[in-house]
């Protein structure tokens, strides 16, 4: 299946020519056939007949109508939003409309490259006229060069020219559509059938929608599933874009859904507030005067949004990758692309490299640009300066960016945010899911090194930096990246970084080897209080001393030998078990204030256990 939109002025015959084509009438409301005049959008389909006129590669094809009149753009825009092809009306003796300009100018900001251009009404005036003046108009837009085909829906003349003609047409499509990409339908109709529940509509442009599928509404993220499927009104298991779809949807309330909001395909899409963009200005209007708040359109979708200007292309460099929407002509000057934020009131769901359309409902005259999302989760903008620093940075950007491209402007990113802005190109992770610019992880492995050697050098005593003081210090969004970067002259030992060749412990050594020297003559005639203020050694160095493995502390001012413990316990073995603090003491010819706080440590370490009363023993005995 395919999908094709009308577009053109009110009253030139576009819902008259897709009733002509299809046998079926596009006017759903009973006020738009009274009135003659397309109101909302309207759906109908066809088959069209194979290139050598048998029954084998016949394509069906669907068309969007859309409203015509000025007081129904946004009907019309929800409906030329996810279409990928136009079939552009002309009636002969009307010629050029100020809806036509306007329409034109919406398929050009939506970057919409495949279309017909169709002139009505050919058996009322010669149609060459307004043949020449539209071809002229469009060829300077993204449709560039079409084919043109001159019909008259009442008498039927050029109807089959142009049913050939959208046959060449959709034959192009077939070669661009991809059912691949993740689904994003956006609903352009919400109702309730008696017995079946709630029913949306719209056009699906990739991915493949199932039955049973479990999607999210956006924005208010609401899971819901699909419980039954239609095609062109027909039931089907699932569907690939590009297509018209209609879902019977399972676990979400009747009035909930409406148009402009979407269905997505959970963690496949950025549900994006803010976002930076590339506007291409129109070559008849290179320098708009933003407004403050835009009407953004994406889909069938339309929110508001406040811009803010970051700047324009840098000269010297390309702006995008040539695949913008308009064609100036040979003899203008293409507009300077223009780099800006949108603060969106809703969240929409995007990808990186979306077109969007930005439109200026207040302005007297034409006011429609189309953008490109370059970064649909920006980073802040906080410093003097960083707008402009943003522009030119996005003015090396191709309309699509690569992951490449996100990672250099944010640093870090996790794998599942890039997937989100629609990226497959993603490297190696550096840590857990965690994805790094190598320039960027290259510099912070040479910084931590001066990190930690800072930390140490302020603080001699320390065992070392505390990883979470390192991610800090490097601005790091988790440990488990610091941990990453460790290498090369950097351990991690027990939450501490240090410098492999420095010990744990310098500039006390001295002192702490004084003291072991004291113990070996006397294991537990620990130093008191005051030998270790002689020494200089208090009670954090005592605490970094042990930690490095010198010595035992079984108090805050009590300090042993390392292997202290099993020298006691080695004394205690010759004790008749159980024994008293009194006998421990004398085993061990030390005194009260280094016997229970020892024997407590034997304790916490399960070597002795304590009994009722002032007994112990231990625990092998």
């Amino acid at each position: 299946m395919h999908v094709v939109a009308t577009a053109g002025h009110v009253d030139h015959g576009k819902s008259t020519l897709v009733r002509a084509l299809t046998g079926m009438e596009p006017d759903r409301w009973a006020e738009e056939r009274r009135r003659g005049m397309t109101i909302d959008l309207g759906y109908a389909w066809t088959t069209l007949p194979s290139p050598d006129g048998g029954q084998a590669g016949r394509e069906q094809l669907a068309f969007v109508d859309v409203p015509g009149h000025e007081r129904f753009v946004p009907n019309m825009l929800a409906g030329l939003g996810p279409v990928p092809a136009v079939m552009f009306v002309v009636a002969a003796d009307g010629g050029w409309m100020p809806q036509s300009a306007e329409h034109l100018a919406a398929v050009d900001a939506l970057g919409v490259r495949h279309g017909l251009l169709v002139i009505t009404r050919s058996d009322l005036a010669d149609p060459g006229p307004a043949t020449r003046q539209a071809v002229a108009e469009i060829a300077h837009t993204s449709l560039g060069d079409v084919e043109a085909i001159a019909v008259s829906a009442v008498t039927g003349e050029g109807l089959d020219e142009l049913r050939a003609a959208l046959g060449r047409m959709v034959s192009v499509l077939r070669e661009s559509s991809s059912s691949s990409g993740p689904v994003r339908l956006w609903i352009d109709r919400s109702f309730t059938i008696r017995g079946a529940g709630t029913v949306v509509t719209g056009t699906l442009p990739a991915g493949t929608v199932r039955n049973g599928q479990e999607l999210l509404l956006t924005p208010s993220s609401e899971p819901v599933r699909v419980r039954a499927l239609q095609a062109l009104g027909e039931p089907a298991d699932q569907v690939s874009g590009v297509a018209r779809v209609a879902l019977n949807l399972r676990g979400v309330p009747a009035d909930l859904p409406a148009r402009g909001m979407a269905l997505i395909e959970p963690g496949r899409w950025t549900l994006a507030t803010e976002l930076d963009v590339r506007i291409t200005p129109p070559a008849t209007d290179p320098q708009p005067k933003f407004p403050p708040e835009l009407l953004v359109h994406i889909g069938a979708a339309r929110t508001r949004a406040r811009l803010r200007v970051l700047g324009a292309a840098v000269a010297g460099l390309p702006a995008g990758d040539g695949r913008g929407p308009s064609r100036p002509p040979a003899d203008v000057t293409a507009p300077a692309p223009i780099y800006a934020r949108l603060r969106l009131r809703d969240p929409l769901p995007l990808h990186a490299g979306d077109r969007v359309l930005l439109r200026d409902p207040g302005a007297a005259g034409l006011a429609i640009y189309g953008a490109t999302v370059l970064d649909p989760a920006p980073p802040p903008l906080g410093r003097r300066g960083a707008a402009a620093a943003a522009a030119r940075e996005l003015s090396g950007w191709p309309d699509v960016p690569t992951a490449a491209d996100l990672l250099r402007r944010h640093k870090l990113l996790r794998a599942p945010a890039l997937a989100a802005a629609g990226l497959t190109d993603v490297p190696a992770a550096v840590a857990g899911d965690w994805l790094a610019d190598p320039a960027h992880w290259a510099a912070l492995r040479a910084e931590l090194p001066a990190v930690v050697a800072d930390f140490c050098a302020r603080d001699p005593l320390a065992p070392g930096m505390p990883t979470e003081a390192a991610r800090a210090s490097l601005r790091l969004p988790s440990r488990d990246l610091v941990t990453a970067l460790v290498g090369g002259d950097i351990v991690q030992e027990g939450g501490y970084l240090r410098i492999f060749a420095r010990p744990a412990v310098n500039v006390a050594t001295a002192a702490v080897q004084t003291v072991l020297d004291d113990l070996a003559r006397d294991p537990f005639a620990a130093p008191d209080a005051e030998r270790l203020r002689a020494l200089g050694l208090d009670a954090k160095a005592l605490a970094t001393a042990a930690r490095a493995g010198l010595l035992l502390r079984v108090a805050d001012l009590i300090v042993l030998a390392p292997n202290a413990a099993e020298q006691a316990v080695a004394a205690l073995a010759e004790l008749d078990q159980p024994f008293t603090t009194s006998q421990a003491r004398q085993a061990l010819r030390t005194s009260r204030r280094v016997v229970i706080p020892l024997l407590e440590h034997l304790d916490r370490a399960r070597i002795t256990e304590r009994l009722p009363g002032d007994l112990r023993r231990l625990r092998d005995y």
